[in-house]
């Protein structure tokens, strides 16, 4: 059981704990969460739902980062990789998340060296795919959103993720 404070993954999303009420609704208890990157949105959730997990541990945050060059991008026909983006950002796991982040991430980077704009559908498909899990890498870590972006960059920079 949880407690006000805990930091816990609602679906895709880091939020914390705001709130507990037993008997809260058709006699069912209730955790009240609030997305960490996103203070305007309140969510409430039964604690029996089983929608709710822990956040990850420092140490596999750790792991999870260690791995990135490790990941492979997305090998996928132009016209289908949205579709492969959209399942991939379902299943939602840490290796699936960053497949997206690189793969978008070098496909607009081959764009603006070709003189030409940055894909709409590739910035949206980084944005969610980094914002997912870079939220819950920097809780795991104690460290803010920004501070994990720059941890990151700067952990590879000059070398090919």
């Amino acid at each position: 059981m949880y407690k006000i404070g805990d930091y816990v993954v609602y679906k895709r999303d880091v939020c914390v704990i705001t709130d507990f009420k037993e008997n809260y609704f058709k006699d069912k208890d209730y955790y009240f969460l609030t997305p960490v990157y996103d203070k305007s949105l309140k969510i409430s959730v039964p604690t029996s739902s089983g929608l709710l997990r822990d956040v990850i541990s420092k140490e596999s945050a750790i792991e999870i980062i260690d791995s990135m060059p490790n990941v492979d991008v997305i090998t996928s026909d132009n016209k289908l990789i949205e579709n492969v983006y959209k399942e991939l950002l379902h299943n939602g796991n840490y290796t699936d998340l960053i497949k997206i982040i690189k793969t978008t991430y070098l496909r607009n980077d081959e764009r603006v060296k070709n003189g030409k704009k940055l894909s709409e559908k590739d910035t949206n498909y980084f944005n969610l795919a980094e914002r997912y899990l870079y939220c819950e890498l920097a809780v795991a870590m104690g460290i803010s959103y920004d501070e994990m972006k720059e941890y990151i960059m700067d952990r590879f920079n000059n070398k090919k993720m």
